[in-house]
């Protein structure tokens, strides 16, 4: 399968799948709402023949930067078709690191939407295609419009497919480069296969709600479709007054969502997820209680949650599902959702190494995390050394502590960079959610001379100390938490607390106790 010629083969095969969008696309804003798979082969064509139109040609890297929505996925699509190199920015980026990134780039074009077009600064270095307005220096995308697409350009599958970006949590993104071998044939080729549990069928109607700039929408495009199902809904905006009424309308029978929106929907009284029969999560730890409360809610019969655990480098290393059962425990010192599961069957190996000797320690003894897989990116754009870094041979340093068991499942621990001796950064902040129902979330930071400092984002702005008091009783000694609002605990656009920005706003500590080195 080429990723570039996606729908067209869909449309060949008759695919009755129909699309239903929260808000039109960028790319095709009087496209409405509804799309069946005709019209999205249609569009890929255009914004194909759009692209070649402004000068891309094969081998071309084409920077894609514009508010969330699927539709980056089928701008990729259209010009991974050219034979052009897409690469997903988030619109969400803070101007000077989407700069620098466009920099590192050297995109032969620039696809975006005028807030972040004019966060680029001067465009007359650059090609750029305003989509929706009229920047100055862009070009405007409806001038380019009604161009033929080239025919299709078949290119070698070791070669640069798409490029993505790292979620930034500790600073710059790194510009992830993955082949067609890599994120297709091993990833998205290998989730299309029929698997009791996971596989969608034709009667199915599908969410996501995810990063649309991230490598897993690539390989979800890529995969699910393949599948066929009756309905995909599109969710750009996770805001519930958005997100829900649409859901509720469909009722999804499977759902993949970032954590973060998992979360933000769990507080509303809601129908949309009674028949809901897989529930997926991948990005970023998530807690026990919104799985456990997912799968109450469900009104099927055995609801399943998958959790994937993996990076952008990697894609998926681990997986497993969870039910209702596996959960019904709560306030364990070892959270279910700390178990990742088992390396994924035939593609992924794990081991854990000590992080000064990178030699293998026994099993349930904690280390670095390392990866071998066949679906490893191909590299760093631009940081050669910083890649260099990261590999030791065949297997890739994950920048993660965990711990094998004797059945060779993986209990994540903490990022290395974010590591305390003696005790878990994630787990604790589990347990936080488990026990006090007030917090929406806890953010442990750690200093190497103090003890880890809780903050806390709270339903009114404070926390009862004698119940703060009784929750962590049994846990190693934490400072006194200090409470913050939702609003001020910056984040990615995957929704992961950007943690070294967080430290930075708390003020009075120290670097943590993590030496970055993986990063």
């Amino acid at each position: 399968m080429d990723f570039g010629t996606l729908f067209d083969m869909l449309e060949e095969r008759g695919s009755r799948t129909v699309v239903h969008l929260d808000r039109p696309f960028d790319a095709d804003p009087d496209g409405g709402l509804r799309h069946p798979i005709a019209s999205l082969a249609a569009l890929v064509r255009e914004l194909a023949g759009m692209l070649a139109a402004a000068g891309a040609t094969p081998g071309d890297r084409v920077a894609i930067v514009k508010e969330n929505h699927w539709d980056g996925a089928l701008l990729a699509c259209a010009a991974t078709r050219i034979g052009a190199v897409p690469a997903l920015l988030s619109g969400a980026l803070p101007p000077e690191t989407m700069r620098t990134l466009v920099h590192r780039l050297e995109p032969a074009l620039v696809v975006g939407m005028p807030d972040q077009l004019r966060a680029l600064g001067d465009l007359s270095a650059l090609r750029a295609i305003d989509l929706t307005g009229t920047t100055p220096g862009a070009i405007v995308a409806d001038d380019l419009r009604g161009h033929d697409a080239p025919p299709p350009h078949r290119r070698h599958d070791d070669a640069p497919l798409a490029i993505n970006h790292t979620s930034g949590t500790t600073g710059v993104p790194k510009l992830v480069v993955h082949s067609t071998t890599t994120l297709i044939r091993r990833i998205a080729d290998f989730e299309a296969l029929p698997m009791p549990v996971l596989t969608a069928h034709r009667g199915d109607v599908v969410a996501s709600a995810i990063s649309f700039v991230h490598g897993r929408a690539i390989t979800w495009t890529a995969s699910a479709f393949r599948h066929q199902p009756r309905e995909v809904l599109i969710v750009t905006d996770p805001d519930p007054a958005r997100a829900l009424p649409m859901l509720e309308r469909h009722r999804p029978s499977m759902v993949e969502a970032l954590p973060s929106t998992y979360v933000r929907w769990q507080r509303e009284e809601t129908t949309a997820f009674r028949n809901t029969r897989l529930f997926i999560s991948t990005f970023d730890a998530i807690h026990p209680s919104t799985v456990r409360g997912y799968l109450r809610d469900s009104a099927r019969r055995f609801p399943v949650w998958l959790q994937g655990w993996g990076q952008t480098e990697t894609g998926p290393l681990t997986l497993r599902l969870m039910t209702r059962r596996a959960l019904a425990r709560p306030s364990r010192r070892h959270p279910t959702t700390r178990h990742l599961g088992w390396p994924v069957p035939f593609q992924t190996r794990l081991r854990v190494v000590d992080p000064k000797t990178l030699s293998p320690v026994r099993r349930g003894r904690p280390g670095l995390i390392q990866a071998r897989t066949g679906a490893r990116c191909l590299g760093y754009l631009g940081e050669e050394h910083r890649w260099a870094a990261k590999t030791d041979g065949a297997w890739f340093h994950t920048g993660d502590i965990g711990v094998r068991d004797r059945l060779g499942g993986l209990r994540l621990l903490d990022r290395e960079v974010d590591a305390a001796p003696g005790l878990s950064c994630m787990e604790i902040e589990d347990l936080v959610d488990e026990r006090l129902p007030a917090v929406q979330e806890c953010v442990l930071l750690t200093s190497p001379d103090a003890p880890p400092v809780p903050v806390l984002v709270t339903t009114d702005g404070t926390v009862d100390a004698h119940a703060w008091a009784a929750a962590v009783a049994d846990l190693p000694r934490l400072a006194a938490p200090v409470v913050v609002a939702a609003a001020d605990v910056p984040r990615t656009g995957t929704g992961k607390v950007r943690r070294m920005e967080l430290r930075a706003r708390i003020g009075g500590l120290t670097a943590p106790v993590g030496t970055g080195r993986w990063t």
